[in-house]
């Protein structure tokens, strides 16, 4: 059985992403004690529900954090991946956590909705701002690894909808200063709401994806047992198994039948082009060939173990 892989990780990237989780729990930390004091003394519940979110924010960043150097943790006898997957396990319960914050604050939004009261408008508009100040630049921060990693991802989605949340707050709160709209804060409740679950739903799924080992969407498993099988003297592919470990590693293990007996050195030679191949036209980085001659088995692509 041979296998294979291309990796390449820069540790001083992965540093700067800690850091950058750091400043954000941080400014976090200081928006939703702000917000919290600031709610409860304006009675504004937009406002209250902004706090909620990011005290959400703020768990979900430690858990980012968390996963983000459990990552880096080497593998051993006991844990033969590492924590490779611990990145992943936070994207999931992040996304998980705004679409349960998203209910909660619908759902209050609704009661307040038959209950208006009237609330400190200023103060309201004050916090908004600050919200947005610090929540923008820790989606800066974030921006540029949320575009390569699904936990730093859900780290930045929290964080855009917290700034998309103030803002709509801070709208709120100029209504209800120039115009006594009060129920404005319940609507806009509503919409952070419906927003929330917009954002957490495809990162939920997509979560949920790699970590019932599903094959990544981009690769189409027919092409390349066809490819494969114009490599002489390469006669079958089959049982094959391709899935995502983590955001830079996808696996693939499959059965390869010969139409010889072939020397292993041959084998040998045969596996180089079969990952070279792999890695570069499909991003597949792990190889594990299972050769066979003459072997009496199921010689279907996918076959259920």
């Amino acid at each position: 059985m041979g296998h294979h892989h291309h990796h390449g990780h820069s540790h001083s990237h992965t540093d700067l992403r800690g850091r950058n989780l750091l400043i954000s729990i941080l400014l976090n930390i200081l928006i939703t004690l702000a917000q919290v004091v600031g709610g409860l003394i304006s009675g504004s519940l937009a406002l209250l529900s902004d706090a909620l979110h990011n005290f959400s924010d703020v768990l979900s960043l430690i858990i980012s954090y968390v996963a983000q150097k459990l990552g880096k943790k080497q593998a051993n006898k006991h844990k033969t991946f590492g924590y490779k997957r611990a990145e992943i396990m936070a994207a999931f319960v992040n996304a998980a956590t705004l679409v349960v914050v998203a209910i909660f604050l619908m759902k209050e939004a609704v009661e307040r909705l038959f209950d208006t009261q009237e609330i400190a408008s200023n103060l309201v508009i004050w916090l908004s701002v600050l919200g947005i100040v610090a929540n923008g630049f820790s989606v800066l921060l974030l921006k540029k690894d949320s575009k390569e990693n699904m936990n730093m991802r859900s780290a930045y989605l929290h964080l855009l909808t917290d700034m998309m949340a103030s803002v709509a707050v801070l709208i709120g709160g100029i209504l209800m200063s120039l115009f006594q709209l009060y129920w404005v804060d319940a609507v806009l409740t509503m919409i952070i709401g419906i927003y929330l679950i917009y954002m957490g739903y495809d990162l939920l799924k997509e979560s949920t994806k790699v970590l019932m080992l599903f094959t990544p969407k981009s690769i189409v498993i027919q092409d390349i047992v066809e490819s494969i099988c114009t490599i002489e003297p390469v006669k079958n592919v089959h049982h094959v198994h391709i899935w995502q470990l983590n955001e830079d590693e996808v696996h693939m293990e499959a059965h390869v039948d010969f139409k010889e007996d072939i020397k292993l050195s041959e084998f040998d030679t045969i596996l180089e082009e079969i990952e070279e191949h792999v890695y570069h036209k499909h991003g597949i980085n792990h190889v594990n060939i299972q050769p066979e001659f003459d072997k009496c088995d199921s010689k279907s692509i996918i076959v259920q173990d």
